[in-house]
């Protein structure tokens, strides 16, 4: 059983220290470490590689909450003072991808790096970030799942503060934060040991199937969450889940036979 101590990690006077900005900022620490790692394995100037992952860093948190509150403006926009508080949650890991993906490709672009082999090796290194900034949920109590009886083998108790009208009357709820976590895990190991160093030659190949594996992840987790902003009746995770897992795919053709192509394999002789 699973239950939050709180979302406060550290109170130094007037200085409040949330478990949530605490996570996210060990997440991100622990996959710079990795990626540059791996950026000297595969022959990438780390240093260079360290300033873009910051600088994608910033702009998937940009990107995070814009579409965060985006999607939720109806709340903001009676409670325009919530835009900018970052620290209750409220980052979508998908706005996070588009802002990350524009802010490293511009950097790349105006640096004159190989935009696709830097974010071959930011997104192996991703989805560790990803596992450890899910833990700022299980802080904050959000981001939980539909009900669960009371002797269900992984429950999380959410406070009633916390919890959706509907679900007043229940104590213990699915931990999806987790479910999430342990996938996001496993991403990292597939592309982090496996897809980077062996396919390094398929520029673009390892972003491409680091998106098609978080998106095949919240397709399982999401219709378990009852906290998804909701758009036309569906849940917006799940569709841009769905719409990107099926580019991505196609994606992977194109690259792979694109780089045959141009290695001169398949070709008549």
């Amino acid at each position: 059983m699973f239950q939050s101590p709180g979302a406060i990690f550290l109170k130094l006077g007037p200085l409040t220290i949330r478990w949530y900005g605490v996570m996210i900022a060990l997440g991100f620490v622990v996959a710079t470490t990795a990626a540059a790692r791996l950026a000297k394995q595969l022959e990438i100037n780390p240093e260079k590689l360290i300033n873009c992952a910051f600088i994608t860093f910033i702009g998937g948190v940009i990107g995070a909450r814009l579409y965060f509150v985006g999607l939720s403006w109806p709340y903001f926009q009676h409670n325009p003072e919530d835009i900018l508080a970052i620290w209750k949650g409220g980052l979508s890991i998908h706005g996070g991808i588009i802002g990350g993906t524009i802010a490293g490709w511009l950097y790349c672009k105006r640096q004159k790096l190989p935009a696709l082999k830097y974010a071959d090796v930011i997104s192996a290194a991703a989805p560790i970030a990803q596992a450890i900034g899910r833990w700022g949920n299980f802080f904050n109590s959000e981001a939980f799942g539909r009900p669960v009886a009371d002797d269900f083998p992984l429950r999380l108790f959410i406070p009633r503060e916390n919890r959706p009208l509907p679900y007043m009357g229940n104590d213990y709820f699915h931990p999806t934060f987790l479910y999430e976590s342990v996938w996001d895990f496993a991403l990292f190991l597939l592309l982090y040991f496996v897809i980077a160093p062996r396919f390094k030659r398929y520029s673009g190949l390892t972003f491409i199937a680091y998106l098609a594996g978080y998106s095949l992840g919240r397709l399982f987790i999401e219709p378990l969450r009852v906290d998804s902003i909701m758009i036309a009746g569906a849940q917006a995770p799940f569709v841009v889940s769905a719409a990107t897992l099926i580019l991505a795919i196609i994606s992977i053709f194109i690259v792979v036979q694109t780089n045959r192509q141009s290695n001169g394999e398949g070709s008549s002789h």
